[in-house]
């Protein structure tokens, strides 16, 4: 099969198509012909090593954490699924690899395609779709009435997560720019805060939840607009001791996590609030659970751009250098 992956740690250039040899699935893996990848931060902090030191990848590395396809063979302790099923997925952390024709997926991470969506919209959904649950449903367990704070609204996880945190029943706040302020808007935002011309931290204060996409000063400034009790929940701020535990991490790795977001964690508890770190899991289960919400009208992806996938270094680039006007980049192999 063909493939994109990496040889060492690097930057673009570090990424190359291969011939390597299809995936054999074991008994509970069902081996999938992938019609169509999206593109996610992760695959370029992966790309560059980031995370080499929490997730420790064998090289040559296939990227890609995203997929939806068809199943062409399964295991033979496989259940849920049949030859010629139309699936979609985010693999586990340790099995990812979907800027290819064929990947193996354990049952347990894949669910069966929403039938309102193209293959497009669908490889688009996984990652965001499941860290936006993991988040707001899981972590915080926001309930009617809460006042959400999601940031960059128009990007990939937010455009979904504007979605859940309205279906959950919460009054949702949002930041991006002027030019996306109709977008998010439909997508459930009831404050738009234009990030380019006004400070959040100036408009918002008395929120519940926060949903940092951003880390850094926005990180910071977050912790502010919460009321006592308050949780912000981070996909780009430091890791916790929490995140430690759940990758089996050993005590001396457990304890530089822990040393990375003591800053933050002690601003936190002196304003009443909490902060947790969050590296969203693949979850099937979770996965049919937005599968439902996708087909009864509750969440609709949101797809700015397409690739072909003979571009897929194009498409890579694309997104990291921020050129999506809102929503994911797609890379389509069949």
């Amino acid at each position: 099969m063909k493939a994109y992956l990496i040889e060492k740690y690097g930057d673009q250039s570090a990424v190359r198509a291969a011939e390597l040899p299809d995936p054999k699935p074991g008994a509970d893996d069902v081996l999938v012909k992938i019609h169509t990848a999206s593109v996610n931060p992760l695959d370029f902090k992966i790309r560059d090593g980031a995370f080499k030191r929490i997730l420790p990848y064998r090289l040559p590395l296939i990227l890609g954490n995203d997929l939806a396809g068809v199943v062409v063979k399964v295991g033979s302790a496989v259940t849920r699924f049949a030859v010629g099923d139309e699936v979609y997925a985010r693999p586990d952390k340790d099995r990812i690899g979907t800027f290819a024709e064929l990947i193996a997926v354990h049952q347990d991470d894949l669910a069966h395609k929403p039938a309102t969506l193209t293959m497009a919209e669908a490889a688009s959904l996984p990652l965001v779709a499941l860290t936006s649950w993991q988040a707001l449903v899981e972590k915080a367990r926001v309930r009617p009435g809460q006042k959400v704070l999601i940031h960059a609204g128009s990007g990939g996880v937010g455009t979904i997560a504007l979605q859940l945190a309205r279906h959950l029943g919460a009054h949702v706040a949002t930041t991006a720019s002027a030019a996306t302020t109709a977008l998010v808007e439909e997508l459930g935002a009831d404050v738009v805060i234009d990030y380019r011309t006004q400070d959040f931290e100036d408009i918002l204060d008395g929120y519940d939840v926060v949903l940092d996409t951003l880390g850094g000063k926005t990180l910071e400034k977050s912790l502010r607009i919460l009321k006592p009790g308050g949780k912000v929940i981070s996909i780009a701020g430091p890791p916790d001791a929490d995140f430690a535990r759940e990758l089996g991490a050993n005590p001396v790795l457990r304890q530089a996590m822990n040393a990375l977001s003591f800053t933050t964690r002690r601003h936190a508890k002196r304003r009443g609030v909490t902060y947790s770190f969050l590296f969203m899991k693949a979850d099937g289960e979770q996965l049919r659970e937005i599968t439902r919400l996708v087909d009864a009208g509750r969440i609709r992806p949101v797809v700015d751009r397409v690739f072909p996938f003979e571009q897929t270094r194009e498409a890579m680039e694309y997104a990291e250098k921020g050129r999506a006007k809102a929503g994911k980049v797609v890379i389509a192999t069949v």
